[in-house]
C-alpha cells in the first residue's frame, strides 16, 4: 500500500467511524451540554473545518478557516462533502502539495479524536451507538459518504 493509498483508507475510515455518531441521533443531541465544553453540533461543524482544512493541504493552499455554524445535517453533510473532495483529489493523479505522514497525524488524527467525542457524547445523552469490532468492520477505501455498512460484529 502506497502512503497515498493509506491516507485514501484512512479518510474511509473516518467516514466509517464518523457516521455512526451522526446517524440517527435525536433532534436534541446537536445541542446537548456537559457543561463541560463544546457541544456535538460546535465538534461536528469543527470536523468538516478539519477536512477541508486537510485538502486545502493536499491541494497547495493550507488556510484555515472555519464556516459559521449550521444545522446538525448541514454541518453531518458539510463533513461528508469535505472527505469525498478529500478522497477524490488523493485518488487523482493530481500532485499532493504536503506530506501525508503529517496529514495523517494533524487533521485526520485529530477528525478521529473529535469523532471519539461525539461517541462518548452519544452516551452521555442517553442514546448511545454501540462499538463494534473495527478490525472486521466492512470499510471501502473510496465508500466515504454517510452510508456506510452495518457492523459486522457489535459488541
Amino acid at each position: 500500500m502506497t502512503d497515498r493509498e493509506l491516507a485514501r483508507h484512512a479518510v474511509a475510515v473516518l467516514a466509517y467511524r464518523g457516521a455512526k455518531p451522526w446517524r440517527n441521533a435525536p433532534a436534541t443531541f446537536a445541542t446537548f451540554d456537559t457543561g463541560a465544553g463544546h457541544t456535538p453540533l460546535v465538534i461536528l461543524q469543527h470536523l468538516g473545518d478539519l477536512m477541508e482544512w486537510a485538502l486545502r493541504h493536499v491541494e497547495g493552499a493550507p488556510r484555515w478557516h472555519t464556516d459559521a455554524l449550521g444545522t446538525w445535517d448541514s454541518e453531518g453533510a458539510r463533513f461528508f462533502a469535505a472527505l469525498a473532495a478529500l478522497d477524490a483529489r488523493l485518488a487523482s493523479d493530481e500532485p499532493v502539495a504536503c506530506d501525508l505522514g503529517r496529514l495523517l497525524a494533524g487533521p485526520i488524527a485529530d477528525a478521529f479524536s473529535h469523532i471519539g467525542q461525539l461517541m462518548m457524547l452519544r452516551r452521555m445523552a442517553g442514546s448511545p451507538v454501540y462499538g463494534e469490532n473495527y478490525f472486521v468492520a466492512d470499510i471501502v477505501t473510496g465508500r466515504v459518504g454517510e452510508a456506510q455498512s452495518p457492523p459486522v460484529q457489535p459488541f
